[in-house]
């Protein structure tokens, strides 16, 4: 235990320093000098229980507060520049590794609630793996065989599996994993407009649309990845298995911190059989359900265990798939509290507004779903979408006026409105909180170097050079748009050009919010309503407008991700663009394959208001819907004093939200006005539109018990054991559904069925009365 006296804390942390994490503004980027002095040898291991960095004046650990805390107390600062990269157990764990988890991405993208593949999840797995190959392969350093020490049997095994081989793996199967929006357009086109993509066109622009963020990235690193502010904290269970697997000298703290991790995970892998297969109530626990099944209200306020069911208010969840998030950015254990708690006041207010907007029968409310995703007539049966269309897929002004306007579902209408209001609400919030700190970084890039620890721990490898990312831009680029014209998308390549301009415009003022808070905000919405406004009465063009303005964005903010852990864990940069690089392709070919084999298998299923508890559709119809009426229906139905007029100006509505909230933390800046992060409140104005809601409320008792109670008054304990908590739930939960999708879930070819009992009824899983199919 470190005996360096309580004082030497200030060596390390300028406490003066405010916290990115707590405070809405990026810190004083004058003060970030302090980390660079930092000694690694007087820090010691993360893995070590108490050091002298963790200590107050009084001798008690500190919280976790700021973004050097982060830096220095989460994270080693060990490295070893010798240990290799480029292994066989690196290229084949790699490439085995990424076609899974392209594979298990394009699972969950037709799940009933959206999942993303969790990082950790690939992370253990790739651990296992690796840790077995070292023992069974050949090599100059395995006692087992008797080689020379030739380049081969250094290549095939050069000794322990390393943490750099390990991220190597991880990034390229994360990036693999990632799910491309174009898996949206090319189902909604073979579901609604029975257009079956040429395989070859499809496969090369899911290739070109998952890699041509890579020269936004290239530029934005300077900002959203080097400097110590970028904390990107949903990494950080990530990176501390890394150094639990990798790291430290075995002494008990270490070890006990294994033990750990591996019994959580196992014990979770058992648990999620019985909520995801044997007893899916378990899923959502609703005591007013089960008071009254037959009241439809009810069902809408209460009930939440089922897609598209409720809203689950005071359920209960045990099913930590739904609870922990599934692995993606906003997770129970690991995101900031005030991130969520901005998250949660937006679903207490998305339930006033659905219920409210429902009961009053705004919009025609009560002609259709309660949740829904689909188009309707008046009457509440479903839009015929190709009855209004030309065989080219454009608008029909005059069938169009024989079918009429179609309606959406009222809460499907509010999350437009929260979606679209949120774009103005993060321009705002970025410029009043962020724009001075990131004008100040990029002013100084030419004249002053990045003084962030990790960022001079990395300067002994080569760095990636600009050009390398403006040659896979030019390529993806060319090859984009070469596939819109083959794909007779519709998309006129000055529609490709313009999508781009937008996403590179806001990847720093949206990219700002996921870095600091782990929120990476939607672009959906403003790129479909531009798209609408640009080509009016083009719905698939919309779609591909749609595709290249947004995915280039999110694609890019998950490759700046990958950059930063790659800075965190000190793999070399030109491994982390190799390993990124391949990823995207392996993934966008794989994304194709299982997405034709979904479809062919569960059609009806897809095209359905509810789906099941495996399969849903509600990602391509929700995508489709959108498609139609910002596409080719813009004007009737979004221009001033049409029936959906008021939604474009909610983007206006969004830049005033910010604004008083700043000016109250000015004039009280105590009263903790800077907590609440506007563009999160207002995004998730319409967070229960769709899937399974029967967690929100269980995650928001996790988050407050890990996020407060935990870093707050367990300190030691938050600081050793609750990343790791999250990194074995996500894994051992990812684990469990991936085995059930093959084994009796239906991704195989055929579903095998729990037979009926208690707690696995036929119907809604909470017992609610059954409104939709």
């Amino acid at each position: 235990m470190a005996t360096t006296e309580p004082k030497a804390v200030h060596d390390f942390v300028d406490e003066k320093t405010s916290p990115v994490v707590e405070k809405g503004s990026l810190s004083d980027v004058d003060e970030i000098p302090a980390l660079a002095k930092a000694d690694p040898n007087e820090i010691g291991d993360v893995s070590e229980d108490v050091r002298a960095i963790d200590l107050d004046a009084s001798g008690h650990e500190r919280p976790i507060e700021t973004e050097q805390d982060y830096a220095l107390r989460l994270v080693s600062l060990d490295d070893d520049p010798t240990l290799p990269v480029y292994t066989f157990r690196t290229w084949f764990l790699g490439l085995g590794l990424s076609c899974f988890a392209a594979v298990l991405g394009e699972l969950f993208f037709f799940r009933p609630q959206t999942v993303q593949v969790s990082g950790l999840f690939l992370q253990v797995f790739a651990y296992i793996l690796g840790r077995g190959l070292e023992v069974i392969l050949p090599g100059p350093r395995n006692p087992k065989f008797t080689t020379s020490d030739h380049w081969f049997w250094r290549f095939l095994n050069p000794g322990p599996f390393n943490i750099k081989e390990h991220v190597a793996i991880s990034i390229m199967s994360t990036t693999a994993s990632d799910q491309a929006i174009a898996i949206s357009v090319f189902a909604a086109q073979e579901l609604y407009y029975h257009v079956n993509i040429n395989a070859g066109i499809a496969i090369f622009t899911l290739i070109a649309s998952q890699l041509i963020g890579y020269g936004l990235t290239g530029i934005a690193r300077d900002y959203l990845v080097y400097p110590t502010w970028a904390l990107y904290p949903f990494l950080m269970p990530q990176v501390q298995l890394f150094d639990a697997m990798h790291r430290g000298k075995g002494i008990f703290t270490q070890r006990k911190r294994r033990v750990f991790f591996w019994s959580v995970l196992v014990a979770i892998f058992v648990w999620e059989w019985f909520p995801e297969y044997i007893a899916p109530t378990l899923t959502g626990i609703s005591i007013i359900c089960l008071a009254d099944r037959k009241s439809a209200w009810v069902t809408r306020i209460f009930g939440g265990a089922a897609g598209n069911e409720g809203l689950g208010l005071f359920a209960l969840c045990l099913d930590w798939n739904y609870v922990g998030s599934g692995g993606s950015a906003i997770g129970s254990l690991f995101t900031p509290l005030s991130t969520q708690l901005s998250l949660y006041a937006g679903v207490i207010v998305c339930i006033l507004s659905f219920c409210l907007c429902y009961a009053n029968n705004v919009w025609k409310a009560q002609n259709f779903p309660f949740l829904s995703q689909l188009l309707f007539y008046e009457n509440g049966t479903e839009y015929d979408q190709l009855a209004i269309l030309n065989p080219d897929f454009t608008l029909n002004n005059t069938l169009l006026e024989q079918q009429g306007l179609p309606y959406y579902a009222a809460s499907q209408t509010l999350f437009q409105v929260s979606r679209t209001m949120y774009i103005g609400a993060a321009v705002t919030h970025f410029f009043i909180w962020h724009a001075r700190d990131v004008w100040n970084i990029v002013r100084r890039l030419r004249t002053e170097e990045c003084d962030d620890v990790h960022y001079q721990k990395m300067k002994v490898y080569k760095e990636v050079p600009l050009w390398w990312f403006g040659v896979i831009f030019l390529i993806t680029f060319a090859l984009g748009l070469g596939l819109c014209y083959a794909a007779k998308s519709g998309l006129p390549w000055w529609g490709f050009i313009v999508a781009l301009i937008f996403t590179t415009a806001f990847v720093p003022i949206l990219g700002t919010l996921y870095a600091t808070v782990g929120y990476q905000p939607s672009l959906q919405f403003l790129i479909q309503m531009v798209g609408g406004a640009m080509m009016p009465g083009r719905p698939v063009a919309n779609m591909y407008f749609t595709l290249y303005g947004y995915q280039t964005y999110q694609l890019t903010l998950n490759l700046l991700r990958d950059l930063k852990l790659g800075q965190y864990t000190k793999l070399p940069p030109r491994a982390t663009f190799v390993m990124q690089t391949i990823g995207g392709i392996i993934g966008g070919i794989l994304n194709y394959v299982v997405m034709q084999s979904v479809i062919d298998g569960n059609r009806e299923i897809l095209l359905a208001v509810q789906g099941t508890n495996t399969w849903s559709g509600q990602q391509v119809q929700s995508y489709n819907s959108n498609a139609i009426t910002w596409g080719a229906l813009s004007k009737p139905l979004y221009s001033p004093g049409a029936r959906y007029g008021f939604i474009p100006w909610m983007l206006i509505a969004g830049l005033g939200v910010p604004i008083p909230f700043w000016l109250a933390h000015r004039r009280w800046p105590k009263a903790g006005f800077n907590h609440v992060f506007t563009p999160v409140v207002v995004a998730e104005l319409g967070y229960l539109s769709v899937g399974i809601n029967s967690s929100w409320m269980t995650s928001l008792a996790v988050a407050i018990f890990s996020q407060w109670y935990l870093r707050k008054y367990r300190p030691r304990w938050f600081r050793k054991y609750n990343f790791l908590l999250s990194a074995a739930l996500d894994g051992g939960t990812q684990i469990m559904v991936f085995v059930y999708s093959f084994a009796v879930g239906g991704a195989s070819g055929k579903a095998v069925n729990f037979p009926n009992w208690a707690l696995n009824p036929t119907g809604n899983p909470d017992y609610c009365k059954r409104l939709s199919d």
